[in-house]
This record gives structure tokens, C-alpha cells and sequence, in this order.
């Protein structure tokens, strides 16, 4: 035992001794590791007190039983300058003084310029060519002074130069057009030389201030000494040089800023134009010139230096592109509708306008000039506007199809080939088409009281309508084919395909048809009018058949039935969405309050009309008044049907089953009490009905409780006991008052029985009913 004690306390004390070596090669370890972080980080010119390599010492720093000392080195952090200082922070003064206070004093020259011009020219103070040779005068002297500045103070040489060109632009224009000084062809000639000077100087300082001062400002002139006088084509010449500097900047500079306002300014004072002062007989050739001209400046300027220099078009790129090519034919489409030879060229403008682009398209695919993002979007032009060449010839309804197909498009290239931007911008043309097909109803439908001839469904609103709805649809498919791959519209994107789209689809197909029901009884009900002059009137009064109007509201109701029915059925069987599922609940709910509030009146009216037969010698009152009741009822049937399965199969939650049970039994005991009244009706039995509407609530209320016990259903329970009260709220309240002895008599006999029944069978199966938990619906 000995010999065993003394081997255990000869292996612990060896255990102890390596365990207290280990935590000093730990803690050498660690040493060498910070010694070398050091070294590699500090800087430079600093030379740490240990000169040994590392490799030489750490054989002795594993063997000694001390631990080793180490070495700080000391990170010497280099001094902040003020320069430093001045590039990280923002220096407001200096901004102020060298860039801020320059601009805006320039555009107060100008503009007091402008209004001392004014002036003088409404008071006389000085002849008409004094006042434009003093205008040059200023305006060359800044061109010189800012020439004189550009070697030491090019910035603010820049800013000179620019109020020094708006001056001569505008010294020129009045020049010509107000004290008719100059002869056309000199004034054009000179603006084109103010033009190509600005255009070198911008390109000369490369500062884009100079084209924005000196160009874009130009476009003020005009406004600035305007009389009134509509010179347009002077107005559209001058604007037309002003765009052409800009384009020529374009193949050598990208300067968004310019373009941007350039092409807003341009087409905002075209548009302000064409909408009031714009007459066909005057104006018809010239506005088509300039729409050519502008459009063909900017296609060009927004594809010059993008294609010489191959670079990737960016969202806002194409959507000035898009925006120019819509601009045009919008413009070009609504001058020449309303021309005798021009509306009939409606469809040819359109293949002109895809021709456009397809030969952009193909220059671009030939000589590779461009990435695939820009060559899919001029086919998607291309193919846009020969889809909507035919409509076009044939009606109006061509934005909305302009619009629902490009979006379809954009969208379909931007998912399909990951491009972000285009599916971005298919958004806003969703939107605008839904917009658009809204407006094309407002006009189409509506006019049943004139007398042009109108084909129910097979027209051009329903095609126009069914096409937008294929654009939706196409569109939805391509969202659900690529989810899963990937996302590159973000969240909201997302949102808005799954959502929006689906809703804007489902509107525009139950609508069209809901709209071609209304349009059709509407003008039968216009063409029913009849003019009767009764006696002793000297006029006569229209009447008209009201069951038709009474048919148009009931047809309605039947079709939302049908419509919502199929829309759920169609979701238990392919698609399976809760979304949509809530959606088709929503409308379930909506068409049947608007039945039990409004439709069941309607068929009551329609009831009555039949039996009465009101003007019976000019108006027919068939059977069909009656039966129309019965198709309502039976497609209301289906809907609950549908409703049902989307329960069950699609969205399984409990607490709509039981809302579900209490508006099927609500409906019950409401669409009974008139059918009731309907049969007592045609049955010709007077007042007698109040009295049966009391017994029958009685009876209902009794096989609600029975179906409650039964199904173990409290809520169908709650829901009899309700109306058992009512029942009798109703027989204290109205039936003793109105009935005779008799009725009271067997109104409350009836009652107090049913009454008894409902307690009797509570307390016959208060254990099946009590002790056991109701069972889920």
C-alpha cells in the first residue's frame, strides 16, 4: 500500500508541476503575440527597444521559469492639420462666399436687366436702338470680364459668363421681335452663334452652371418681354436653337440637371400652348413641326452620351426616354384626332411612332452601343405601339391599352432579366392605366339617352377592358413563375404585385360587365318612353317603364352572385390563397347587405308591378317579375356554397365558421319573413300577413334551438333565443294594437307554445347541452 501511496503522490506532484508550466508557456505566448502586433503597427520611423528577431529570442522565452518582459511599443498618432480639419468638416462661409452669393447675383442682374428694359420701353426714356446697343454693350462687357477672370478665378469667371450670355440672348430676341430692328434671317444667325459660343464655353470651363445660366435661362427671355403678341413659330424657333446647344452638349457631357430642366421647361410651355391658345385651322402644321423637332432633340440628347460612351441606363434615364416618347404621341394622337384628314391617320402615327424606335433599335443591336437593358426597352416600344396600331385606327381607348401593355412589358423584363428599374417603373403604369380605363367608362358608358347605336358586351370597351385584364393577368403570372428566384423589387414592390395588381385586375373584370348590364337595361328604359296627354291638360307627360330600371338593378345583384361565387370557387381550386379568400368574404359580405337592404325591395316592386299592372295597356308586366326572385335566390345559394368551402378548405378558422352559421341563419329568418310576404301577396291576402310573421318567427326560432342541440352549436342557440325575443317584443308592441281578438288570440297561443317547445327541450338535454363542450363548426 505504501509503494502504491508514494507512485499517486509522485504522479500528482509531476501533474501539478506541467500544469504550472503550461500556464507559463500560455502566458509566453500570449506575451510574443502582443510584441508582435506591435511591431507591425506602429509606426515606421519608431524602432522598438528589442532589435532581436523574434525567431532568436523565442526559444529562451520558452525555456525560462520567469516570465519574459515585454515590450510596449508606442503608437504615435500623427498631428491633425487645419487643412485636415477643413476637409472633413463643411465650411458654410465658404460656400456662401465663393459659390452661393456669385449665382445669385448674377440672376439679380439679369432680372434687373430685364426689369430696367422694361421699364424704359414703357416709359420712352430712351430710343428703341439705343436701349439694344447699351443690352450688348453690358452683355459684352461681362462676356470680357469674365474672360479676363477664367485663368485665376475660373469659377466665378463661369458664373460672369453665364448672366453675360442670358443678357445677349435676351438683348437679341427684343431686338427682333419687339422694336424689329434685325432682320430674321441675322437674329436666327446670331442666336445660333450665342448658342455655339455657350456650347464651347461650357465644354471649355466643363462647369455645367454655364449651360444651366446660359441656356436654360435663355428660355425666360420670351416670357420676359412678351406683349401678347402669339408669334408661336418665333417662340418654338428660338426654344428649338436653345435645345439643339443642349443636344450638342450631350455628346460630349452628361449633365442630368440640364437635360432635366430643359426638357420640362420645353415641354411645359408646349403643353401650356396646345391647351389654350392652339387653333387647328391656324396652327395644325405647325405644331406637328415642332412636336418633331423637340421630340426628335431630346430622343437623341438622352441617347448621345450613353451610347458613345457604352454606359448602363439608369431609372431616371429611362424614364425620360419613356416620358419623350409618350409626350409625343399623346400630343401628336390628340392634334391630329380632331383633323378631318388627320383622324383618319391615327394608326398610321402609331406605326410611325413604333418605326422610330425599331430603327433606334436596330442601329443599337448592329453596332452593339448600348448594354441589353436599353436595346429591351426600344423593343418593348417597338412592340407596344404595333400592338395598339389597330385599336388606335379604330378607337380612343389607346392610352389605356398604351399603358397597361408597357407595363406589362417593363415589368416582364425586369424580372425576367433581373433588371430592377424597369419593373420599378411598371408600377406607376399600372396605376395610370386603371386610371385611364376609369376615364374611358366615364365617357363610354352612361349616354343610353342618346340615340347611337350600341352593341352590349361584343364592343370596343369590353375588348379594351379584356385586354387590360390579360396585361394584369400576364402580369401576375410572371410575379408568381419568378418569386421564388428572386426578389428585386423590395418590399414594397412586392406588396404592390401581391396586392394591388390582383385588386386593380378584379375590379376592371367584374366592373366591365356590371357596366354593360347597367348600359343595356338603361336603354331600354330610354327607348320604353311614352308621351300621354291626359284630360284637361294642354301637354302631355313622358312616362316610362320602370320594371326595366327595376330588371337593371336585380341583374346586377345576380351577376355580383355569380361573379363572387366563381371568384372563391376558383381560389378552393387552383390558387388556395388566404388573401384572396378574405377578399371574396369582404364581397360576400358587401352583396348581401345590398340584397337583403335593397334587392329584396326591388323584387317586392317588381312583385307589386306585376300584380297592379300599372299602364298594363303600354307596358308589358310578365310572370318573369316574379321568377327573377327565384334565379336570385338560387345563385345566392351558390355563393353560400362557395363561402362554405373557402371555410373549409382555404382558410379554416374557427371564428368565421361561427360568423359564417349566425349570417346563413340571419339571412334564413330575413329572406322567409318576404318570401312570405311575397306569396301572401300574389295570394292576395291582406293584412293577415303581420300575424303570420309572428307564427313563422316562432317556428324559425324553434328550429334554430333544435338545429343548435343538434349540431351543438351555442351560437345558432344565442342566435334563436334572439329571435324568439324579438317575437315577442314585436307581439307587445305592434300586434296587440293592430291585431282584432282573434289574431291576438292565436298570435300569442302560438307563440306561448313554441315558446314552451324551446324550454322543454333545453331542460330535456341540458346534459347533452351543458356538460359537453360545444363542438367546433
Amino acid at each position: 500500500m505504501n509503494e502504491r501511496e508514494n507512485k499517486i503522490d509522485q504522479l500528482t506532484a509531476k501533474l501539478e508541476e506541467l500544469s504550472k508550466r503550461q500556464g507559463l508557456f500560455q502566458r509566453d505566448i500570449d506575451a510574443l503575440k502582443e510584441e508582435l502586433d506591435m511591431l507591425r503597427y506602429a509606426e515606421p520611423s519608431f524602432k522598438p527597444q528589442a532589435e532581436q528577431p523574434l525567431v532568436a529570442k523565442a526559444p529562451e522565452v520558452l525555456i525560462s521559469a520567469e516570465p519574459p518582459k515585454v515590450v510596449v511599443a508606442r503608437t504615435i498618432t500623427p498631428p491633425v492639420t487645419e487643412s485636415a480639419k477643413a476637409k472633413k468638416v463643411f465650411n458654410l462661409e465658404k460656400f456662401i462666399g465663393e459659390n452661393l452669393i456669385n449665382k445669385i447675383g448674377i440672376a439679380v442682374l439679369v432680372i434687373g436687366v430685364a426689369i430696367g428694359a422694361k421699364y424704359a420701353i414703357e416709359h420712352q426714356l430712351i430710343s428703341p436702338l439705343t436701349r439694344i446697343i447699351l443690352g450688348y454693350l453690358m452683355g459684352l462687357g461681362l462676356l470680357g470680364v469674365a474672360i479676363r477672370l477664367k485663368k485665376n478665378y475660373e469659377s466665378f469667371s463661369a458664373v460672369i459668363l453665364s448672366g453675360a450670355m442670358a443678357i445677349l440672348y435676351f438683348i437679341t430676341f427684343a431686338a427682333y421681335s419687339i422694336y424689329h430692328l434685325l432682320p430674321q434671317e441675322l437674329t436666327f444667325a446670331i442666336m445660333v452663334m450665342l448658342t455655339t459660343f455657350t456650347v464651347f464655353a461650357a465644354l471649355k470651363y466643363s462647369m455645367q452652371v454655364i449651360a444651366h445660366i446660359g441656356l436654360v435661362g435663355a428660355y425666360a427671355v420670351p416670357f420676359l418681354l412678351s406683349k401678347g403678341e402669339g408669334k408661336v413659330a418665333i417662340l418654338f424657333s428660338y426654344m428649338a436653337i436653345i435645345n439643339a446647344g443642349i443636344l450638342v452638349i450631350g455628346f460630349r457631357k452628361y449633365w442630368k440637371a440640364l437635360y432635366y430642366s430643359s426638357f420640362a421647361i420645353t415641354w411645359l410651355i408646349y403643353m401650356s400652348w396646345i391647351a389654350t391658345k392652339y387653333d387647328m385651322a391656324q396652327h395644325f402644321g405647325l405644331a406637328l413641326t415642332f412636336l418633331a423637332i423637340f421630340f426628335a432633340i431630346f430622343y437623341t440628347t438622352f441617347l448621345a452620351y450613353k451610347l458613345k460612351r457604352l454606359e448602363k441606363f439608369v431609372i431616371t434615364d429611362v424614364g425620360l426616354l419613356l416620358l419623350n416618347s409618350f409626350l409625343f404621341f399623346g400630343f401628336g394622337y390628340g392634334i391630329l384626332v380632331d383633323h378631318p384628314l388627320g383622324g383618319q391617320l391615327l394608326g398610321i402615327f402609331t406605326v410611325i411612332n413604333a418605326l422610330i424606335h425599331f430603327g433606334v433599335c436596330t442601329v443599337i443591336y448592329r453596332l452593339k452601343l448600348a448594354d441589353r437593358n436599353m436595346f429591351y426597352l426600344m423593343a418593348g416600344l417597338v412592340l407596344t405601339f404595333i400592338t395598339i396600331a389597330i385599336p388606335v385606327q379604330l378607337n380612343g381607348s389607346w392610352v389605356t391599352l398604351v399603358w397597361a401593355g408597357e407595363a406589362a412589358l417593363l415589368f416582364w423584363i425586369g424580372r425576367t432579366k433581373n433588371v430592377t428599374a424597369y419593373e420599378w417603373m411598371s408600377y406607376p403604369l399600372i396605376i395610370l392605366a386603371f386610371i385611364s380605363i376609369l376615364q374611358d367608362w366615364q365617357g363610354a358608358y352612361g349616354q343610353y339617352m342618346s340615340t347611337i347605336d350600341y352593341t352590349p358586351v361584343f364592343n370596343i370597351n369590353v375588348l379594351t377592358a379584356m385586354l387590360f385584364v390579360a396585361a394584369m393577368g400576364f402580369i401576375i403570372r410572371i410575379n408568381h413563375t419568378y418569386q421564388g428566384t428572386q426578389e428585386p423589387n423590395g418590399k414594397g414592390g412586392s406588396v404592390f404585385i401581391a396586392i394591388a395588381t390582383p385588386a386593380i385586375m378584379l375590379i376592371v373584370l367584374y366592373s366591365i360587365f356590371s357596366l354593360e348590364i347597367s348600359e343595356y337595361w338603361n336603354r331600354l328604359y330610354a327607348s320604353s318612353a311614352i308621351e300621354l296627354k291626359e284630360a284637361g291638360l294642354d301637354y302631355a307627360e313622358t312616362y316610362y317603364n320602370n320594371d326595366l330600371g327595376y330588371f337593371r338593378t336585380i341583374w346586377q345583384i345576380i351577376y355580383s352572385f355569380a361573379f363572387f361565387s366563381i371568384l372563391a370557387l376558383v381560389n378552393i381550386r387552383w390558387f388556395k390563397r388566404k388573401s384572396l379568400g378574405y377578399v371574396s368574404l369582404v364581397l360576400f359580405g358587401y352583396a348581401l347587405l345590398l340584397f337583403l337592404f335593397y334587392g329584396l325591395y326591388i323584387l317586392s316592386e317588381l312583385r307589386d308591378s306585376y300584380i297592379h299592372k300599372e299602364l298594363g295597356l303600354y307596358f308589358k308586366h310578365g310572370g318573369f317579375n316574379v321568377g327573377i326572385r327565384y334565379i336570385a335566390l338560387a345563385l345566392l345559394g351558390v355563393l353560400y356554397f362557395s363561402i362554405f368551402k373557402l371555410l373549409k378548405e382555404v382558410l379554416q378558422n374557427k371564428a368565421l365558421r361561427v360568423t359564417y352559421d349566425i349570417v346563413l341563419f340571419t339571412s334564413i329568418w330575413w329572406i322567409a319573413s318576404s318570401e312570405l310576404i311575397n306569396l301572401m301577396d300574389l295570394f292576395y291576402f291582406e293584412n293577415p300577413y303581420r300575424l303570420a310573421l309572428s307564427i313563422m318567427w316562432g317556428i324559425m326560432a324553434l328550429l334554430f334551438i333544435i338545429w343548435g342541440i343538434s349540431k351543438k352549436r351555442k351560437h345558432i342557440r344565442i342566435l334563436a333565443i334572439a329571435v324568439a325575443g324579438i317575437t315577442l317584443i314585436k307581439l307587445f308592441a305592434y300586434d296587440m294594437s293592430h291585431f282584432d281578438t282573434i289574431a291576438k288570440t292565436l298570435a300569442f297561443v302560438s307563440l306561448g307554445i313554441l315558446l314552451l317547445v324551446i324550454s322543454f327541450l333545453y331542460n330535456k338535454y341540458k346534459h347533452f347541452i351543458f356538460d359537453d363542450n360545444d363542438t367546433n363548426p
